[in-house]
C-alpha cells in the first residue's frame, strides 16, 4: 500500500510505514513514579471461483491462509502477498504478532487493509501521468530524514521496516504523483467566519470550558521508602524555598535552580492553565483556594513537597469566538477536505469494477 487516500496528502507507503514501523524512537515513557502533579491515567482500550478455496477459520493465533488473488481492479490483480505485505507490516508496527491475533481479527485487518489497496490501485491508475522530478523525490526524503537523530537511527529503522532505499524512493515517487492529483481533483475549502460563527453557535456544549488555573511550582521528591529524616529535610527545604519566593526571588529562577521534578531547570515549574481535575486533589485544592500572584505554603502530595505560585486564572464558561476561531475554521476545512477527497475516491470506486474474494469478517 503507497498511499492513505482518506487524507487530502496522500502519501507513499513511505510515508505510511515511516509513520508507524519507520518512525524515530519516541521519548521514553516517564518511569513508574516519576513525580508530577498530574495523576496517572486510570487503567481501562483471480477470479471468483477462487472464493472457495478460502478455508475455515483457523485456532486462535493461526495465520490465515488467503487465495492466491484476493481481488481484482479493472482487471489488475490484488495478489495474497501484496495483501500479506501490508498487514505484517502493520503488525508489526503495532508491537504486535500475528500470533496474537484471533481468526477474526486478522480477517478484519485483511479485509481493511484490502480496501486501502484496492482505493490505491484507482488513484495509482488515476495519477500515472503527473510529474515527479527526482528532485521532488529527494526533497521529501530529506523531509523523513529531518525526523531522525541522525542517518543511522534512519537506515536502522528502514531496515527494521523490510524498505530498501531504492523501494523507499519508488514508493515516495508514487505517493507524491497521487497526492497532486488528488489536489487536483479537491479545492481548497473556503471557510469564512460566518461558517466558523455558525459551528460555534450550533455547538455551544463544545466551547464550554471548567473553571481552570495557570501555576509554577517547585517540587521536593520524597521517595515512598524515604525515611522520616529524609522526609523532614525535604518539607524543610521545600519552607526555605518558599520564604525566598516570599521575598520576592525570581519564581522561576528558583525552580530551574532547586525543582527536582525532571524537565524543570527548562521549564522553570510552568504548569500551564489546568483544571481541578487534572492535579492529584492536595495539589489542586491549595492552587485554586490561592490568590493570583501569591505563593503559597509547601504542600504535601504523593509525590513529595510542592512550592506553588499562582499566576492567573480564568472562571467557568464559555471560551469567546474570537480565542477559538481559528481553531473552528482549521477544523471546518479539515472536515470539508476528508469529505471532498471522500467523493474523489466514492466517484473512482463507482466507476470501477472490482471484484474481491475474501471472506467478510463477521
Amino acid at each position: 500500500m503507497k498511499i492513505s487516500t482518506s487524507s487530502l496528502a496522500a502519501l507513499a507507503l513511505a510515508g505510511s510505514i515511516l509513520a508507524t514501523a519507520c518512525k524515530p524512537p519516541a521519548a521514553p515513557a516517564p518511569a513508574p513514579g516519576t513525580p508530577s502533579p498530574t495523576p496517572a491515567p486510570e487503567a481501562s482500550s483471480a477470479a471468483p471461483d477462487q472464493a472457495s478455496s478460502t478455508p475455515a477459520p483457523a485456532p486462535a493465533g493461526t495465520p490465515l491462509a488467503l487465495p492466491e488473488v484476493v481481488a481484482t481492479v479493472n482487471g489488475q490483480n490484488i495478489t495474497r502477498e501484496d495483501l500479506e505485505k501490508v498487514f505484517n507490516a502493520a503488525v508489526q508496527a503495532s508491537g504486535a504478532q500475528v500470533s496474537d491475533l484471533a481468526p477474526d481479527q486478522q480477517l478484519a485487518g485483511y479485509n481493511q487493509l484490502l480496501q486501502d489497496l484496492i482505493l490505491d490501485k484507482l488513484v495509482d491508475e488515476a495519477a500515472s501521468k503527473e510529474q515527479v522530478t527526482d528532485a521532488d523525490v529527494d526533497a521529501e526524503i530529506a523531509k523523513i530524514k529531518a525526523q531522525f537523530p541522525d542517518a543511522a537511527a534512519f537506515d536502522a529503522q528502514l531496515a527494521q521496516a523490510g524498505m530498501t532505499p531504492e523501494k523507499l524512493r519508488e514508493n515516495i515517487r508514487d505517493g507524491l504523483m497521487q497526492s497532486r492529483w488528488m489536489q487536483s481533483q479537491v479545492k481548497p475549502a473556503d471557510i469564512t467566519p460566518e461558517k466558523a460563527r455558525e459551528f460555534y453557535d450550533a455547538n455551544p456544549q463544545e466551547f464550554e470550558q471548567p473553571e481552570t488555573v495557570k501555576a509554577s511550582h517547585i517540587l521536593f521528591m520524597v521517595d515512598s521508602e524515604a525515611t522520616p529524616e529524609v522526609a523532614a529535610q525535604k518539607e524543610e527545604a521545600a519552607k526555605k524555598a518558599a520564604e525566598r519566593a516570599s521575598k520576592g526571588e525570581d519564581f522561576t529562577a528558583l525552580a530551574k535552580e532547586l525543582s527536582e521534578e525532571p524537565g524543570a531547570s527548562e521549564s522553570g515549574g510552568d504548569l500551564g492553565f489546568f483544571p481541578k481535575d487534572r492535579m492529584v486533589p492536595e495539589f489542586a485544592e491549595a492552587a485554586f483556594v490561592q490568590e493570583v500572584g501569591t505563593v503559597g505554603q509547601p504542600v504535601k502530595t504523593q509525590f513529595g513537597w510542592h512550592v506553588i505560585k499562582v499566576t492567573d486564572k480564568k472562571p467557568a464558561g464559555k471560551v469567546p469566538f474570537d480565542e477559538v476561531q481559528e481553531q473552528i475554521t482549521g477544523y471546518l476545512k479539515s472536515q470539508s477536505q476528508r469529505e471532498a477527497v471522500q467523493a474523489v475516491l466514492n466517484k473512482l470506486k463507482e466507476s470501477a469494477k472490482i471484484e474481491t474474494f475474501l471472506p467478510q469478517a463477521s
